[in-house]
This record gives C-alpha cells, structure tokens and sequence, in this order.
C-alpha cells in the first residue's frame, strides 16, 4: 500500500479546549495524523473510525512503554505530564497474557451482573445528591455547578465505595487524579502529584492488607489467579490508580457532556420525555458525539505499521482520538456532527469507539453506562426546566486533551422567579 505524502506535525495545546474544530481540520487531511507532544516529542494521533478501529486491535501494536522508543533511549524527562500514562503498572500498560492476568483479576467486580446489583445503592445516591444539588442552588440564587454538586460525587461515591475508599480521601483523590491527567502541568508538579497518589493509594492498600473488608481493594489484595499469581505492589497500586482516576474521571465528563447536548438539543430531550427515545440512547449517542476522553494515551507499533496509507513507525506514541472518530463523517454520515439520539446504529458496525475496542476495552464500561442513565432520567425527571446560567462559549474548557468537556456547569433548576429556583 502507498503512504500518503507527509504533513507538518499538529501542536496538541497543553491546556486542551474543544477538540471538535481541531478534529475535522485535521481528519480532512487523513485518518492518522503527525502530532507534537508537549516537551516537542512527536508522536502520531489515529482519529478516523476505522482506521482507530484497526489500530486499537492491531496484533502488532503494543501499551507496554518499553516499546515507546523517546522513553526507551531516555529522552522523556522525569516530569513530562503524561509520563503516568505510559509508565504506571497495571493492564493499561501490560500485553499479551500479562495484560490478560491483571484483567481476569480486576474485572469479576465488572461484570454485567454484578454491576447491575449496584444499581439500588446508585439510585439511592444519585436521589442523596439531587437534594444536595437543589441545597447548592438555594443558598446561591437557583443557581449551582451540576458537575461539583452531581456529576462528580456520583462517580466517585460508586468507584470509592466499591474500592473500599472512605470519604475522608475522595476531595484529595479527585484532586490529584486531576493534575496526573493534566497534560499542562509543570514538570515538578507532576512529579509531586505522582509521588502523593501513589503514597495516599499506598495508605489505603496498607489499611485493608491489615484489616480486610467487603471491597473491592481487599479483594484484589487476596485474589490470585488460577496459578496462583497475585497482584504485586507496584501493580495493586497501579491497579488502584486505574479504578480511581478512569472510574470517575470519565463517568464524570460523560454526565456533564450528555447534560449539555440535551440542554442545547430540547427537541432530542423532548423525544425521551415523549418514550421516542430512550436514556441509553442519550449516554451512546453522547458518548459518540462528545466523547469523554478526547485523545487518550498511548500504544506503540512494534514494527513499522501503515495505517489508512500512513507510516506510523515503530516505538511512536500513537493517542487514539476517540472524540474525532466519534464524528467521522466517513463512518457516521454527512450529518455526524449532529447530535441525534435516535441515531440508528449501523448494520454490523461499532456505534463508537469511546470506550474502546478489543482486549483493552474498557473494563468499567457496564458500570459507567448505569451510572450515566441513572443519573440523567433522574435529574431531568427531578428537575424538568433545568437550563444553563452561563453560555456555552463562556464555560471553560476542561484542562488538557485527555479528557474532553468543561471545568464547570453552573445550571439554574428552575426557571428564574419561580418557587423552585
């Protein structure tokens, strides 16, 4: 196959913004795209639906970063921001059968049985932090940050109750998954938010090795595999950092983008009210349309690959542009960048890939999926004339290009003057 003609390398901005402007320049010239990473490291994006399709289940194609050449001959600093995502221990980062072992031992609290027992206790805290939402904007004029006072509670509260993670660690947990996921931080903060995220996760494996409970971390800690393997420290805590920051980072945007596509979209949110559309339609099709994760790190070819005519040569860090293949016009149509929830799926095709695809789809996707439709049927059935109080064009970005969506959602519950606002 030819190789398309090489173009200058995209500059991914460090402190992220709406990607959606940025993707279709860039798939307008090609299905993979050259990029620079901060600190000037090149590095390759896949952006169009079937070429990340291929990729992601490439046999060829490595997570483990001794197979990322820059790190391997030592030119990845101590302190470059997205270090952790190449380096932490555990199944984002293994192959093969080591990848299947750590899988097989995290992922029996992931099954779709066992999630779906988690829905009652989901229920019960999503109606606990409607009230808490509805308190917020009473004490500041019908006015609240949905995403402080729901959409990250929510998420966090199931992962850490899950993990066994008392409350007294989930404000700091957030904060330092924050800056791990930061691709804008400075080097010596990075280093530092690492340092007190493997410390605080270190505390809390400590606590339940010596006084085991019903949790998931208690379990990881005696689980062996079927021969007889256990889960090593670097790895638990690897483990650990995975659940926490993928367990409510990306739950957490996909709540907030969905609210936003339905409060721009009345007439989408309309067909769900009327039973024209469902709430899980409304979680795909805001998982295709404004994808959580925007361009989320990193596989390696271990050879050189040609993807969609384009070289990506061996030990390149290669992002998977999830929020660019979500609107691929060339998968979803000429109307791709409409957001429509009674989108039909395609015959025999992948709806989207924002969760991933193949052996490292995501192991949280059943959970993130019932949360997410829990938590819109009740706000919106809660809250019927909830809007924004700010524009769109006036929220600001969330930090970085890992995770696509914005920094704040101040909404207003009721319309302005009435009893409930």
């Amino acid at each position: 196959m030819e190789t398309s003609p090489a173009r200058p390398p995209h500059r991914l901005d460090p402190a992220g913004g709406c990607p959606h402007t940025v993707n279709a320049r860039l798939l307008a010239g090609g299905a993979v795209a050259p990029v620079e990473l901060p600190g000037g490291i090149e590095g390759m994006a896949v952006l169009g639906h079937e070429a990340l399709k291929e990729f992601l289940q490439h046999p060829e194609v490595a997570k483990n970063a001794r197979h990322f050449t820059d790190l391997r001959e030592g030119r990845i600093p101590a302190g470059w921001p997205l270090l952790t995502f190449a380096t932490v221990p555990g199944m984002t980062t293994a192959d093969g059968e080591d990848h299947r072992r750590l899988r097989s031992l995290a992922g029996r609290a992931f099954t779709p049985r066992r999630v779906e027992q988690l829905r009652p206790r989901i229920e019960e805290l999503t109606a606990a932090l409607l009230d808490d939402l509805a308190a917020a904007a009473k004490d500041a004029d019908g006015v609240a940050d949905l995403r402080r006072h729901f959409a990250l509670p929510l998420p966090m509260g199931v992962i850490c109750e899950l993990l066994g993670v008392g409350t007294e660690f989930r404000d700091r947990l957030h904060h330092l998954s924050n800056q791990v996921v930061a691709t804008d931080i400075e080097p010596a903060e990075a280093v530092a938010a690492n340092r007190e995220l493997v410390a605080v996760l270190g505390e809390i494996a400590a606590a339940k090795a010596a006084a085991p409970a019903d949790d998931l971390t208690s379990a990881l800690i005696a689980a062996r595999d079927e021969d007889g393997d256990r889960l090593g420290h670097q790895e638990l805590i690897g483990t650990l950092l995975l659940m926490i920051v993928a367990g409510h980072e990306t739950t957490l945007n996909l709540i907030t983008n969905a609210v936003r596509a339905l409060c721009a979209h009345r007439d989408q949110l309309d067909l769900v009210r009327a039973g024209e559309a469902t709430w899980a339609g409304v979680v795909e099709e805001t998982l295709r349309w404004d994808a959580p994760v925007s361009y989320f790190p990193f596989r390696y070819p271990v050879r050189d690959l040609t993807v969609d005519g384009t070289l990506i040569p061996a030990g390149t860090p290669v992002l998977a542009g999830y929020s660019a293949a979500g609107r691929d016009p060339a998968a979803h149509g000429p109307d791709a960048d409409r957001f429509d929830v009674t989108r039909p799926a395609r015959p025999g095709a992948v709806r989207h890939l924002s969760l991933g695809h193949g052996a490292h789809y995501c192991l949280g996707a059943p959970l993130a999926r019932l949360e997410a439709g829990i938590a819109l049927e009740r706000l919106f059935t809660r809250f019927p004339d909830l809007e924004p109080a700010a524009p769109e064009a006036g929220l600001a970005p969330h930090a970085g290009f890992v995770g696509n969506s914005v920094r704040t959602l101040p909404v207003r519950l009721a319309p302005a003057g009435s009893p409930g606002a």
